[in-house]
Parts: structure tokens; C-alpha cells; sequence
């Protein structure tokens, strides 16, 4: 029987854990270094021994007011926290701190792009604060499961979208969004291969027209991006399939394997009941003050939404340039600090996206392991306004020079690395006078009509020169000493 997949629609929703990049845990001093020996990381309070008390970390309520800002939510002024019971072996009080009824921020937004390009607002539910629990480790010892508790109570924020997302595509698109915004925060490095931004998908499928919510299944243990859109596509085919042959789609948690590129059975899905909420008797409500909100608010680094909006509407970049130079933080800064000493955006840009994203590349490091002022940029845009120097000349023979001599001005780098354009007409002439003379023919045919020749006396003439020749000059002198 084939099956007709078009006439159903998928409903997503996603469950986002970000890792707070503090320095300590959430209710504790223990070090939160990624890395560490396991198990070295650990004390009474985060293991949850008896007559130990936690204290709230106010870093973290700082970051979770940050990200809702971010996010366009509504941040709580009364926050109570909650426990919230569960047993499993890498959770050592057999309980974790979060919130329940009193999320620290409710509602919001992120505007990414849809299956066709077009902007999309995907709505949020909530963030809330929470503790990591522990890992468990199954791939060393083969008869034994190992725990390591460093991870135990380290701080998250948990973001959690409505059910509006439609496609794998458009979760990528989310989760893309997401991650760029905390790491602009500075709150979060966002490297889900460490687990330092989780993600559970909540997916259903029905029939297109349909508005009511059928059974979901929850799918985790995606580390990339990409895993998790290719688990939403697998996870509504098998769906979908399931409902076409007339069985019922039951309510579960599944695991997802990237390997094989299948989900399997984890465990019927808990509703909220079975956590046995209640309000956590160790730590006292926090109260967050609109003073404190406006604060914050003020501090906040230009996002990726504003750099987009000013690289284009007052930069005239276009829309490709912007999100390219948006998509990572550090791009965007240099690039930022490039545009306060010149007003040749396209060209700073057109630096930035080749000869210094290359550079990156090819060194496997980041922006900010540069050596070179983005001030010293400016200096080469220059040089190539005031035509002293080609855009490719500047690209391949300049920047290189520029990176390694950084002490050194652009200018004293071209001129004693003969890069320098003559531009002087007379000294153009001579070469030009010796190029048609070199294809007597070629300049006849050109007489005659066969224009596209220019570009063989062009070649000549910057062979001649040394590849120093002005473009724009020596194109005039060939047009008039062969038109003569």
C-alpha cells in the first residue's frame, strides 16, 4: 500500500536545555569546568547530603532575565522553586531543583525563517531555572554502568517552545536561532556535542486541517543540530505510517541513534503528576525587581536581530552579507569595529567574509584569536579606494604580509613589497604601445569589430607591468590607442 505523506502535517515541539556558562553550580560553589576528572567536582550539597542547604546562584538569575529580555518574554517578579521527583542513577538526590507553577519567564518569541524563506514568529511557552543531573556512561566498562557526578547541579535554563514548529527544517532553523542568541548573551558557548545545549523533541503528526493535538512522543539524545531534524523526519514518517496501517500512536519517550538513524522505546512518557511537584522547602522565593530587569536590559550586547536590521537598512548590505556576518558573534564585533573607521561596508564585508574567513579556516582558530586590530583593516580599504592596490592583490598578497608584520602600516607593506598600482598614464602608455605591437593581427581584428580582444591586451599589459598596472586606467588606454 503506498502511502500518501503529504496529506498529514507534523507538530513539534521543542524542549531546549542551555548549560549557564557559571563559574559555579546552581545551588552550590562546586566548579563547573568542562573536562574535569570525574567526580572531582562534587560536594555535600550537590550529592544531597543530609542536613546540607542550597543557596541560589545569582548569576544565574541574571542570565535567565537576560535571555528572556532576549526572547521578548515576560519576566516573573515572584519565582519559587520547586523539586521535582524522579529516580534515576545520575540524579543523587533522587530529586531536582527546578520550577514548576512560577517559570521565571513566560511567553516570547524568536522570528526565524521557514520551509520557503520566509520569516516565521515561533512562540515560546516558558524558561525556567533548573539543575543538571549527573551522567551515566556505558561504553568503558563492559559489565558496569559509570556515573560521573561533575555535572551534577549545574545550572540551566530551560526553554520550551509552543507546539508551532512543522518541519525538521524549521526545528534546525529554531535550534540555530537559539544557540546564536546565547552565545551572543555570552551565557552559554552552545556546543551540543559537550552537552552543553541539549534538546528534546516533542512530536505528533495529523491530518492537515486537523487542529486537534494527537498523542506525542518525545525523542532525545540528539548532540547536533542536524541529528535533530533528521530524528523529527523519522520520528513522523514512522508515525504517519503507524496511523495509515490502523495502530494507535502511543505516548513515550524514545531514544534516537544517530548511528543507525532509528528511534527505539525508552519508556511510556510521564505526565507532570508523576514528578510529585512541590514547592522547595530549602530555598526562598526570588524576587526580581523591575529595577534590576531595567538594568540588565541596558547591558545587553547588540543581537543578531539589530546587527541584521543595521547591516542592511543603514550599511545597504544585502541580505546574504548580513547573515553572514550575524551568524557568528565574534565575526560580527570585528566586523563592527572594522565599520567605525570606514564607510566602504561592502568592501570591509567582502574582507571579512573572504580573505579573513579563510584565514580562519585554514588556521582552525576563532575571531578572537586574531592578531590584527580590525582598525589596521581599514588601512588596506583604503589603499584599495584610492586604487594604490588591487582587491585581489590586497586579498592574496597583502593581508598575509599584513598578519604577519601587524606592527607595520599597510602602506609601508605594499610599497616595499612592490604591490603598489602604477597608475601613472605615461609609464601605462609604454606598456600598452608594446602590447598591440606584440599582436599587430589581434589589433586589426579589434578595429574590425572582434571587441572581446580587449581582454588579451589587458593580460598583456599586466604582464608587462608585473600585475601592477591601474585596471581601470590601462582599460582607457588600450580603448583609445586602438580605436585611433
Amino acid at each position: 500500500m503506498s502511502i500518501d505523506y503529504s496529506k498529514y502535517e507534523t507538530v513539534i515541539g521543542l524542549e531546549i536545555h542551555v548549560q549557564l556558562n557559571t563559574q559555579s553550580k546552581a545551588y552550590c560553589s562546586d566548579s563547573t569546568k568542562y573536562g574535569a576528572v570525574p567526580n572531582t567536582h562534587i560536594s555535600p550539597i550537590s550529592l544531597g547530603h543530609p542536613g546540607t542547604l542550597p543557596v541560589s546562584n545569582e548569576k544565574v538569575i541574571e542570565y535567565a532575565v537576560r535571555l528572556g529580555l532576549a526572547l521578548n518574554c515576560d519576566i516573573r517578579e515572584r519565582n519559587e522553586y520547586a523539586r521535582k521527583n524522579y529516580f534515576y542513577a545520575d540524579l543523587p538526590k533522587g530529586y531536582q531543583i527546578t520550577q514548576d507553577k512560577t517559570p521565571i519567564c513566560n511567553g516570547g518569541f524568536i522570528t526565524i525563517t521557514d520551509e520557503n524563506g520566509l520569516p516565521k514568529k515561533i512562540e515560546l511557552t516558558r524558561i525556567h531555572m533548573e539543575e543538571d543531573a549527573g551522567k551515566s556512561i556505558h561504553d568503558i566498562d563492559p559489565f558496569d554502568s559509570l556515573i560521573d557526578l561533575n555535572r551534577a547541579g549545574v545550572a540551566l535554563l530551560e526553554i520550551v517552545s509552543e507546539p508551532v514548529l512543522r518541519s525538521g527544517e524549521e526545528a534546525y532553523n529554531f535550534i540555530t536561532e537559539i544557540r546564536k542568541l546565547v552565545r551572543y548573551l555570552d551565557i552559554c558557548d552552545g556546543n551540543m556535542e559537550e552537552g552543553s545545549m541539549r534538546c528534546d523533541a516533542n512530536i505528533s503528526v495529523r491530518l492537515k486541517g486537523d487542529s486537534e493535538l494527537r498523542n506525542r512522543v518525545e525523542v532525545k539524545n540528539m548532540n547536533s543540530i542536524r541529528n535533530v531534524q533528521k530524528a523529527i523526519e523519522l520520528e513522523s514518517k514512522r508515525q504517519i505510517e503507524l496511523y495509515e496501517n490502523g495502530v494507535e500512536v502511543d505516548q513515550e519517550t524514545r531514544n534516537y541513534n544517530a548511528a543507525r538513524n532509528e528511534t527505539s522505546v525508552l519508556r511510556s512518557k510521564e505526565d507532570a503528576h508523576d514528578y510529585r511537584y512541590f514547592p522547595e522547602p530549602d530555598l526562598s522565593p526570588i524576587i526580581v525587581k523591575q529595577a534590576y530587569i531595567d538594568k540588565i536590559k541596558s547591558e545587553l550586547p547588540a543581537l543578531p536581530e539589530e546587527l541584521y536590521t543595521k547591516y542592511t537598512k543603514e550599511f545597504g548590505l544585502s541580505d546574504y552579507d548580513a547573515k553572514n556576518l550575524t551568524d557568528s558573534k565574534g565575526i560580527a564585533l570585528y566586523y563592527n569595529e572594522i565599520s567605525k573607521h570606514t564607510n566602504e561596508y561592502k568592501m570591509a564585508a567582502n574582507i571579512v567574509m573572504g580573505p579573513i574567513k579563510s584565514y580562519l579556516n585554514e588556521k582552525a582558530i576563532d575571531i578572537d584569536q586574531i592578531s590584527l586590530p580590525a582598525s589596521r583593516i581599514s588601512e588596506m580599504i583604503q589603499l584599495i579606494k584610492d586604487c594604490k592596490i588591487s582587491a585581489s592583490k590586497a586579498s592574496q598578497e597583502l593581508f598575509p604580509l599584513m598578519i604577519k608584520h601587524i606592527d607595520i602600516s599597510a602602506l609601508k607593506l605594499a610599497e616595499d613589497n612592490q604591490l603598489i598600482q602604477e597608475s601613472d598614464s605615461n609609464a601605462l602608455l609604454e606598456f600598452v604601445k608594446q602590447a598591440i605591437s606584440k599582436f599587430p593581427d589581434k589589433a586589426e581584428a579589434y578595429k574590425n569589430g572582434n571587441k572581446n580582444l580587449l581582454g588579451l591586451f589587458m593580460g598583456e599589459v599586466m604582464k608587462l607591468s608585473r600585475g601592477k598596472a591601474d585596471p581601470k586606467i590601462a582599460n582607457r588606454i588600450i580603448r583609445e590607442e586602438l580605436e585611433k
